[in-house]
């Protein structure tokens, strides 16, 4: 396993979800102070894959560069209010999710298990 690279890749999907809920976050914001540009970022953001959030800063940046400063604006300060409790948290959630798993799956297995036996008698 290559944990630096799953940890590069992990780091670029955070910062395309830190950039999808910033631009979520100005939209709601533009909605009450600026619904003509909070209908564009609305529009530019359903014909521009925000899935690469670096290519979409990219795009934007051609567009509407003021818009591109409020989002990386937002985004840092996102990422620093909830980059702290990240690692802890999604270790826990891991955790708890993988008992989940393996206690459904223990479930499934004893019922197969149980099935299997009262049919054979």
């Amino acid at each position: 396993m290559y944990p630096k690279k799953v940890a590069e890749d992990t780091a670029q999907v955070l910062r395309s979800y830190l950039t999808y809920m910033a631009v979520r976050l100005i939209v709601e914001q533009l909605t009450e102070t600026n619904p003509p540009q909070a209908l564009w970022l609305v529009n530019y953001t359903s014909s521009h894959s925000i899935q690469d959030g670096e290519a979409y800063l990219d795009g934007l940046m051609d567009e509407n560069k003021e818009l591109v400063l409020r989002v990386l604006t937002v985004r840092q300060d996102l990422a620093e209010s909830v980059l702290d409790l990240m690692p802890e948290m999604v270790k826990t959630s891991i955790v708890q999710a993988n008992i989940d798993h393996r206690r459904r799956l223990l479930e499934r297995l004893t019922s197969s298990t149980q099935t299997n036996d009262s049919q054979e008698q």
